[in-house]
């Protein structure tokens, strides 16, 4: 059906921005995170207006990463939006990130107006050839009356199927009022003759259609979101494999804890099972600290006696060897949203007796409720939590042996992980210092752990750790940083004080990039680009208006205190550093960093 469009109202004062956050308000959007430019500045107008928090940051990736961990923590879609050209290509890697890591992420770009473009306008670039690779989808705006609709799809594309980024361009003209449009657009000398007539109707019928219909009543409300789901035929099958299991075992990634399906319903389900679990990426947390069935350690070995493997959104990716690290003889049921990554490598190293492209969560609770009654034989969670405790006291162990010089860092994460309040977020972004962490410091709860996810991106401290305060302004949020990896997002120290989201970052500082060093130097005999210095990190953070305090060996025995200050100081509202100098272990000894 062909409607009528109406005509472009020319006195009005309205403009795209508005419409953009009409759209955002109806989806319930709280934040958007930017950093400010010309291109875009009515969408951060009018979303303000409307009372959406307007968050600017000191770099266009961390806007996208904070907007990446809000959509992690609050269940709904993270949104940024950048300025054209220089301001979108800052933000790649972070875009490529959240696809990685699955996260639905709306980014929105300013561009040159739509009859600029290709001519050679301020930061004029194909901005479309370079997002389409990295989101599940672009479009760019043509006209004022696309905006309601464009915006909702993407909305829903990017929480439907598998959750990811998706990109919209806004050029300039579509966002400002129609007096300015045509005032900057319009013909203002036009040559004399045919020609002159000519492109004097073209512009005028351009700037015409670009407004038509621009102000009708639109549905600003959610579409419809896609989740797939397992079949009961495929959970049946499932209900009867794990029934006969002696030894099953459940593998958790960062799908299991997507909407719709609620975190806690899932541990409760998974408590029921009875079933032992190893917890990877943003499921890290779901059963709490001191769990009977969370066993932290020994995976592999666990793996090899396994006579049912639940791959509940892992991938058989470099984190599982590629699928190596499965036992040919455990029948293996695999539940993904993606079908690449449900199968990824299936057809070298390993073979599932069941594959479902499905939501993970909530085939977890039919899982459970199916098998009402049965539990997991106690002795094998039992001898594999023994294992833990084994590994587990080694590593205190580590934690007391004194180092070179300065302080053990396991002795500094143990004691971090001890004090740290229940309700702690805790953001990785890091390689040594980081790695040990995810050994050692324990989330209290679900959605308690952010980390970049299978991209290993540096980076996402401070946008992670700023989305998180925002989404949990009531818990402690803790980022763990190598060295070298807090210069990527120190500056956002501004960020935390300027928006009353104090954090405490506790930096592991060894001067060097130790995870490439161990492995660089005993292959190639150089240390070359590794080195760091032990810099003052605590006076940057003083000179960003948060506070900096600068911890050695000679601190050692009043660790404790140091920490439980920098807590009372983030309370009463400081973004807080801890400059903690550490020597070096055998720790992370094979680790591997490519």
């Amino acid at each position: 059906v062909v409607t009528a469009v109406q005509p472009a109202e020319t006195k009005s004062p309205r403009h795209g921005g508005e419409s953009v956050a009409e759209v955002l308000r109806a989806h319930n959007v709280k934040y958007v995170f930017t950093l400010v430019g010309g291109h875009i500045s009515p969408i951060l107008v009018a979303c303000e207006k409307l009372g959406i928090r307007i968050v600017d940051t000191r770099h266009e990736a961390t806007a996208v990463f904070a907007a990446d961990a809000v959509a992690r923590l609050s269940g709904t879609v993270g949104v940024a939006a950048v300025t054209a050209g220089p301001g979108l290509t800052n933000t790649v890697t972070a875009v490529k990130n959240a696809q990685m890591a699955e996260s639905p992420l709306l980014l929105m770009g300013g561009a040159a107006g739509t009859l600029l473009q290709g001519r050679g306008a301020l930061q004029d670039i194909d901005q479309m050839s370079l997002f389409k690779p990295l989101c599940k989808f672009c479009a760019s705006i043509r006209t004022i009356r696309e905006i309601v609709p464009t915006v909702r799809k993407a909305l829903a594309i990017a929480q439907s199927g598998t959750p990811g980024p998706v990109f919209i361009e806004f050029p300039i003209d579509t966002l400002y009022p129609f007096h300015l449009v045509s005032k900057e657009f319009g013909v203002k000398n036009p040559p004399k003759g045919l020609m002159g007539k000519v492109v004097t109707w073209y512009l005028e019928n351009h700037l015409t259609n670009l407004f038509a219909g621009a102000w009708e009543t639109r549905d600003v409300s959610p579409l419809p979101v896609d989740i797939p789901h397992a079949t009961d035929d495929q959970v049946q099958k499932c209900i009867e494999l794990v029934s006969r299991a002696k030894k099953p075992v459940i593998l958790l990634g960062s799908q299991a804890t997507l909407p719709p399906t609620p975190v806690e319903d899932i541990r409760k389900a998974l408590e029921l099972l009875g079933i032992p679990c190893f917890l990877g990426g943003m499921s890290r947390g779901m059963l709490g600290k001191d769990s009977p069935i969370h066993i932290r350690q020994n995976r592999r070995d666990a793996l090899k006696e396994a006579d049912v493997v639940l791959l509940a959104g892992t991938v058989c990716d470099f984190r599982l060897s590629y699928g190596r690290v499965l036992n040919r003889r455990s029948k293996v049921i695999a539940v993904n949203r993606d079908k690449t990554q449900l199968l990824k490598n299936s057809d070298m190293f390993w073979k599932p007796t069941v594959a479902i492209q499905g939501d993970a969560g909530s085939f977890l609770l039919q899982l459970s409720k199916g098998l009402k009654g049965h539990k997991c034989p106690e002795e094998w969670p039992q001898s594999l939590k023994a294992g833990d405790e084994t590994k587990e006291n080694a590593n205190r162990a580590k934690a007391v042996e004194k180092t070179d010089r300065h302080l053990n860092p396991l002795k500094v994460l143990h004691c971090v992980d001890e004090l740290m309040a229940e309700d702690s977020i805790i953001v990785a972004d890091g390689g040594d210092f980081v790695g040990s962490a995810a050994y050692i410091m324990r989330p209290r709860g679900p959605l308690r752990w952010l980390d970049p996810g299978a991209f290993g991106t540096l980076g996402v401290g401070g946008g992670f750790a700023l989305g998180a305060k925002l989404c949990r302004p009531e818990s402690e949020v803790w980022i763990v940083y190598g060295d070298g990896s807090l210069g990527y997002s120190v500056a956002e120290f501004d960020t935390f004080t300027r928006h009353k989201t104090p954090v405490i970052a506790v930096v592991g500082n060894d001067a060097c990039w130790s995870q490439i060093s161990r492995e660089q130097v005993p292959i190639l005999g150089s240390n070359v680009a590794c080195g760091l210095a032990f810099l003052d990190y605590h006076i940057v953070a003083d000179g960003y208006g948060g506070k900096g305090c600068l911890i050695g060996r000679e601190d050692e025995d009043r660790l404790s205190e140091i920490i439980k200050s920098a807590q009372r100081e983030c309370r009463e509202g400081k973004a807080m550093l801890l400059n903690v100098l550490i020597g070096k272990t055998d720790f992370r000894e094979g680790s591997i960093s490519v």
